[in-house]
């Protein structure tokens, strides 16, 4: 599977602009790695709707709640475009790098972190989503794919994918629109968080700001109030 032909995305998109679904995956907790740590990070194509709750895709499963999961990281998104640049990079590992390796419950096509912003609000399938933070990985990424340093890589890249909350439940499946329909906080491109979470530099306003951001997961507002 290639995606070459498609543009990177290279602005943020406008309200009424459409993306689409490329997969849908969700996967149960299995031993995971040397250690066999328990996760849910291996998961796999679902064929047909799959429901969409308050807390995730229904079928799909966490191992740590105590950081995966919840109503703010209840559907994790991916840009399928990002999978080719990958290849590139990782290519002793192309087996891992189709829609699903790394982890994502939806595989989109059309839209990248500068395109999206921190409490856009999407319509796909027929569930109502918010976008609400970038990815920040744990040690079990590279656990997946034996490669200890990927976590810092992938944060680094900027090819986080991004996380959203349900705000109407619904039903979605592979080739669905995805269609933006409000944005509240047009100057927080999900790529503009996800680089001072890399780089930790924000400024004191940028934190201010940052605390306030309608949508942003509680956990971020909580860090920074």
């Amino acid at each position: 599977m290639t995606f070459d032909a498609i543009a990177h995305t290279s602005e943020p998109a406008r309200p009424g602009e459409i993306g689409s679904i490329v997969s849908v995956q969700v996967g149960q907790v299995a031993p995971l790695g040397p250690d066999r740590v328990p996760s849910a990070f291996a998961k796999a194509p679902v064929r047909g709707l799959v429901s969409v709750g308050p807390l995730g895709l229904l079928g799909d499963a966490q191992a740590d709640l105590t950081v995966h999961g919840g109503p703010d990281k209840a559907v994790y998104f991916y840009p399928a475009e990002h999978y080719d640049a990958w290849s590139r990079e990782l290519p002793q590992h192309a087996a891992l790098l189709l829609p699903g390796g790394f982890g994502e419950n939806i595989t989109t096509l059309g839209f990248d972190e500068n395109a999206v912003c921190i409490g856009d609000v999407f319509r796909a399938g027929s569930a109502l989503l918010q976008i609400t933070q970038p990815r920040q990985p744990c040690f079990k990424l590279g656990l997946r794919f034996g490669e200890s340093r990927l976590p810092r890589a992938f944060l680094q890249s900027g090819r986080s994918g991004w996380y959203a909350r349900v705000l109407e439940d619904g039903v979605i499946a592979a080739l669905d629109r995805v269609v933006l329909l409000e944005r509240p906080n047009p100057t927080w491109p999900v790529s503009r968080l996800a680089r001072l979470i890399t780089h930790r530099l924000a400024a004191p306003g940028e934190m201010i700001e940052l605390a306030k951001l309608p949508g942003i997961a509680s956990e971020w507002r909580r860090r920074l109030t």
